[in-house]
């Protein structure tokens, strides 16, 4: 594995571990837009760089329908859950 790959992963498991809901969570609403959110935050910066990248420009757009989605979903679940995630990811709305 690559310094690059091996950084990617702690970085990764950082998100997953600050989000969780319960110990081996990984797949709670919180933690799917929390990783979306920081591979969204990633792309941006590349676009600073890479202005014609349209490419990955159009994956940006697919993450940020899909982290709506996920956060339709908890907010038409758990208002709460849903309030306290947009202010702790700093999601405008």
């Amino acid at each position: 594995m690559s310094s690059k790959a091996k950084k990617k992963e702690v970085t990764k498991q950082s998100v997953i571990k600050q989000y969780a809901t319960s110990k081996d969570d990984t797949g709670s609403p919180e933690v799917q837009v929390a990783l979306i959110t920081d591979r969204i935050n990633h792309l941006t910066g590349h676009f600073a760089d890479h202005k014609n990248d349209h490419h990955s420009r159009r994956g940006l757009l697919i993450l940020v329908g899909r982290r709506r989605r996920l956060l339709d979903y908890l907010k038409k679940v758990d208002s709460e859950r849903y309030e306290g995630l947009i202010k702790k990811l700093g999601i405008r709305k």
